[in-house]
């Protein structure tokens, strides 16, 4: 498998040897682990803590980003190959140094990073979490929030579960 991603922002993906000199060879995902039971929500909140500190991030807003985009399956693969609790795509983990996505540890410290990176870059919760859902070049492109349904479905369902984990990290 080959794939690139242009200036638009758009992955192209290829099976065929491509002419195009863009397209690269498409790392393999590692194997998805296997569990005994389904993680319960409360079982990352540490980690979600710890996390959240190590990037002056709000716990409550790490873990609403979690609950959106894999509802907490460490195993979640999306059908755009997005992997593990926090969706990483495969090229952003290995930006990132996460060697292993499916490892919740290793997903959540990427993706925190990650999203800390996007508050800094645009100083917005809302443009930051569109910018995680649908990548910065549509948020770039748009100037803002871009016009996807489903990237505007996702910033609303993370500041709902924002909202609802604030009770979770009380001290």
């Amino acid at each position: 498998m080959y794939q690139f991603t242009d200036e638009r922002g758009v992955t192209h993906f290829s099976n065929v040897t491509p002419v195009d000199p863009r397209f690269r060879p498409r790392k393999p995902a590692p194997p998805r682990p296997r569990r005994d039971r389904a993680p319960a929500r409360a079982d990352y909140d540490g980690l979600i803590g710890e996390v959240a500190a190590q990037h002056s991030l709000p716990p409550a807003l790490l873990k609403a980003v979690i609950a959106a985009e894999s509802g907490f399956d460490p195993r979640a693969l999306s059908r755009v190959g997005a992997q593990g609790l926090m969706q990483l795509m495969p090229e952003t983990a290995d930006a990132l140094g996460v060697e292993d996505p499916w490892v919740p540890e290793q997903n959540v410290r990427g993706g925190g990073g990650y999203l800390r990176a996007l508050l800094d870059r645009y100083g917005d919760l809302t443009r930051a979490l569109a910018a995680y859902n649908a990548g910065p070049e549509a948020v770039d492109r748009y100037g803002g929030l871009p016009p996807y349904r489903e990237t505007r479905a996702y910033v609303e369902r993370v500041l709902t579960y924002y909202r609802s984990y604030h009770g979770d990290f009380a001290r």
